[in-house]
Parts: C-alpha cells; structure tokens; sequence
C-alpha cells in the first residue's frame, strides 16, 4: 500500500512538472524557459526534479511526447475512430475541432508541435526526428481516410491522398500561425472554410445546381452564337426554303430590268 502512495504521488510530481513546464515552454519557447523558473512556479525542488528527469533535454523529449500524445488522444484518433464514417466529414469535423481549440485559446500560443517544430529542427536533431513522427501520423491519418474514400468510390480517382493530406496539414499550421500572428479567429475561420471547398472538389457525383445555372447563363456569344434555323425539306430531299429564294432572285431581277434595256417591244 505505502509502494502505490509513494508511486502515486511521484506521477503527480512528474506531472506537475510537466503540466507547468509545458505551458511555460508553449509561450516562450524551450531556450527562454529556464528551470529555475519551472522549478518557482511548479514548487519542486532540485532533487525531486533530477529525480524524474536528468536534465533540461530530457524534460524536453518528455514534453515533445506529451505533447504528441494529447494531440492523437484527444484531437487526432477521436475525429477518425468510426472507418463507417463519409471521410470527408471526418476531415472537416476534424478542422473544426482544430478550430475550436484556437477559439478556445483565444488564438493565443498557436500549435504547441509546430512552435517546437519551429524553434528546435535545425539545432536539435533528436527533438526533430521526434516532432517530424507526429507530423508523419497525422499525414499518415489522412491520407488512409482519403484512400478510403477513394474505395468507397466517393472521391474521385485522380486524386493522390498522400500529397493531398500532405497540402492539408501544411496549409492547416499555416492557419494556425497566421492566426497566432493576427489575434484574429476569423483567420482561421476562412481557412478551414477554404480548405474544406478544396476538398469537396474531389468529390464524385453530378454538378452541383449552381454550376449548372452558371453554365446556361453564358452569354451566346460565349457559346458560339445565336442558334441557326432549322431547314427545312432538307430531310426529305426537297429543295430548302434558302435554296428556293436563291433560284426566284434571279427572275425577279430580270422582270424588274426596264424594256429599252432589254432590247425594245418583241417584234
């Protein structure tokens, strides 16, 4: 009993560790957060600290980790767990959801795995390998649902789900930077609403009703001009209305020449 205590409390020790760690790291970034000031704010001492990490690197491949799992636990698995589900809703229940949590946040911190991304790939190449497998899993997740559209028969054939999902996911953590940088939800706003019309492009089916309207309101010009009249006869082998007037226009011109130029009275 006294072993489960003591081990129940040092995971709440961990995590509190953790829990303030990452905020702090979230909103200044792993070099401008020092461990003295995890230390302060987390009320844990040195020893208990060296204790469960053995360094400030290794505190920071235990948030990287974290951070990956709250992200697959909590947005990434759940918006993709029913494979009965239309793919495309999923995506854009899973975008919605992105977009509630920077609602949420007030568009304050933007993304946790794209701000370490960011500040750590090119001066740390364990946290790199670490943050780019999460960024893999994601594509990985929605390529697998777009191919399964795909199956089903409901995006069309053309479409290559990895460099779509691969589009996605960039154009997504650029929303989300943008809209870090602009303090302004409807950024993101008209990104997923962007992203989820380029989507719907990969359907299968017939044109939409307002296609179909555009397409009968082009001017005739635009459409090869005015329409020509039917002739008739034509199909019966009888001389047309045109031919008929072209071979009577010849004879009225004649009656209408006046006689001295015709040659005078018929003797």
């Amino acid at each position: 009993m006294a072993v489960e205590v003591r081990s129940a409390k040092g995971a709440a020790t961990r995590d509190q560790i953790l829990d303030v760690a990452g905020r702090l790291i979230h909103l200044r970034g792993y070099h401008a957060t020092s461990l003295d000031e995890v230390l302060k704010e987390s009320g844990v001492g040195k020893g208990n600290f060296y204790y469960y990490f053995k360094s400030k690197e290794d505190l920071g491949y235990a948030i990287i980790d974290r951070t990956i799992q709250g992200f697959t636990e909590r947005t990434l698995e759940p918006a993709f767990a029913d494979p009965s589900a239309d793919p495309l809703r999923q995506i854009g229940e899973f975008l919605d959801r992105v977009l509630d949590n920077q609602r949420q946040r007030n568009c304050v911190g933007g993304c946790p795995m794209g701000n370490l991304a960011s500040e750590l790939s090119d001066i740390h190449e364990g946290f790199r390998q670490r943050l780019a497998g999460i960024f893999v899993a994601w594509r990985g997740k929605l390529a697998e649902t777009l191919a399964r559209g795909q199956a089903r028969g409901s995006l069309r054939s053309d479409l290559d789900p990895m460099s779509a999902a691969q589009f996605l996911v960039a154009a997504l953590e650029g929303a989300i930077l943008m809209t870090k940088v602009t303090r302004e939800i409807v950024v993101m706003e008209r990104c997923v609403t962007e992203l989820k019309h380029h989507l719907a492009l990969y359907e299968v089916g017939e044109p939409q009703p307002e296609a179909r309207r555009a397409e009968m309101e082009v001017p005739r010009a635009e459409r090869g001009g005015e329409p020509q009249p039917a002739v008739r006869g034509a199909a019966e082998g009888e001389p047309s209305e045109m031919d008929r007037e072209a071979r009577s226009a010849p004879r009225r011109a004649e009656m209408e020449v006046p006689r001295a130029e015709r040659g005078g009275e018929a003797g």
